[in-house]
């Protein structure tokens, strides 16, 4: 019960999400709506299609409806409720990227039990819905500047691998990279490139 009620926060949270960046670049009700389904199912799709399964089966009715009630409850809240979202949101929100990343694992693990698939998947489930979303509202992908993202991806991705697939183990696989996010934020924790690397690029000058 406890992973299940996990899981279903952070649907909520990566629609809402979704919905917030699209409020963000003003756009309408409908990019509302269409940022929020792209965030929640974005990654997923890309998930089928790595462990090639039918894309049609993402679309259950308990999942739509949770997506759907999420968004419309955003586009009827007044605009204050936005300051407690922006100091809430980011725990909800790494709560949806461990959980995402932990279904798309274990999706993986029903049909290859391949160490890069299983990975591959968990990382594609949990990044790809918000990296499309970012993509759509003309910014810079999230994921690809805050490198925990991903490491937090692939280490549940490992974790399922390992077996840990009880409801238990799970509840305590999202809490912990839930946490570890919120303290890599708090301590601005970053894998920086080496230093020949990091410098601002310049265009090479024409050779005569």
């Amino acid at each position: 019960m406890s992973w299940i009620v996990l899981h279903v926060l952070g649907i909520m949270a990566y629609a809402a999400t979704g919905a917030m960046v699209a409020m963000e670049a003003e756009y309408s009700i409908i990019g509302v709506f269409v940022l929020g389904f792209t965030t929640s199912f974005g990654g997923a799709i890309i998930r089928n299609v790595i462990i090639e399964a039918p894309v049609s089966g993402l679309w259950d009715s308990f999942t739509i409806a949770i997506v759907l009630a999420t968004l419309t409850l955003i586009v009827l809240l007044p605009s204050g409720w936005m300051h407690h979202w922006r100091r809430w949101g980011l725990f909800f929100d790494s709560i949806g990227l461990a959980s995402f990343a932990l279904q798309g694992a274990l999706a993986a693990k029903q049909v290859h039990d391949h160490a890069s698939v299983l990975l591959l998947s968990a990382m594609f489930t949990g990044l790809g819905g918000g990296m499309i979303r970012d993509l759509l509202a003309g910014r810079k992908p999230l994921a690809l500047k805050e490198e925990i993202h991903a490491v937090l991806a692939l280490l549940c991705g490992g974790c399922v691998w390992l077996g840990w697939t009880s409801s238990i183990q799970l509840t305590f696989i999202v809490l912990g990279a839930a946490g570890i996010r919120m303290l890599a934020i708090r301590y601005r924790w970053s894998l920086h490139l080496p230093g020949r690397l990091n410098r601002t690029f310049r265009p090479l000058k024409t050779i005569k």
